[in-house]
């Protein structure tokens, strides 16, 4: 993941993306038992990493099926936020 973060020319903001992704992944685990604001805020920012990550992706001409793992997350998590908000 390093060499992928220099190769997207983002290398000075690995650790926070790092830090944010654990943070999403463990608001959603602790929201399922606890709140489901805590899921829809989670998901939210995971779905916008994710959607930053696969315009990155896109931005530095990987192809589609190299970026769809990126896309695909966003559309789950968004999925998340809405399951999770209508409840």
């Amino acid at each position: 993941m390093k060499k992928e973060f220099i190769r997207f020319k983002l290398a000075k903001w690995r650790t926070l993306v790092g830090i944010l992704q654990i943070l999403g992944g463990l608001g959603l685990v602790i929201g399922v038992f606890l709140s489901n604001t805590l899921v829809v805020i989670s998901a939210g920012g995971l779905a916008l990493l994710m959607l930053m990550g696969f315009v990155t992706r896109l931005y530095i001409k990987d192809s589609v099926i190299a970026s769809s793992p990126a896309f695909i997350f966003t559309v789950l998590n968004a999925l998340l936020v809405y399951m999770y908000s209508t409840t």
